[in-house]
């Protein structure tokens, strides 16, 4: 979710995040956490707020006056480990090819999928 102040509403926080504001707090399905401070009575989330409760990082560019938030972890980190996998590859003409192979090196990795 990219914004461009820590406070946004309700029902934009939840069609970002999947987080619906309750009475027993932030809720996604059966499971809810209690964010007091979070929402207030006019409907408006404090984003910084929920972040925390949530475990969602969250990082500014001062430069541009943007927020970026992300998934919310059971951890409050993105990542649960810097390590990718190392999946094996078929080049164009056949040959395996293993992410490995390219250790030490840049790497951007691009998924796609039909759906």
């Amino acid at each position: 979710m990219i914004l461009t102040e820590l406070r946004t509403t309700a029902d934009e926080f939840a069609r970002a995040t999947d987080w619906h504001p309750k009475p027993e707090g932030l809720c996604r399905g059966e499971v809810c956490v209690p964010a007091p401070g979070a929402l207030s009575a006019d409907g408006i989330i404090d984003v910084a707020v929920a972040a925390q409760k949530l475990g969602m990082p969250i990082v500014q560019d001062i430069e541009h006056g943007v927020w970026a938030l992300g998934s919310a972890t059971l951890s409050g980190k993105s990542l649960s480990t810097a390590v990718a996998a190392d999946p094996e590859l078929k080049t164009f003409d056949g040959t395996p090819f293993k992410l490995s192979s390219l250790r030490g090196k840049k790497v951007v990795l691009v998924a796609w999928s039909s759906y």
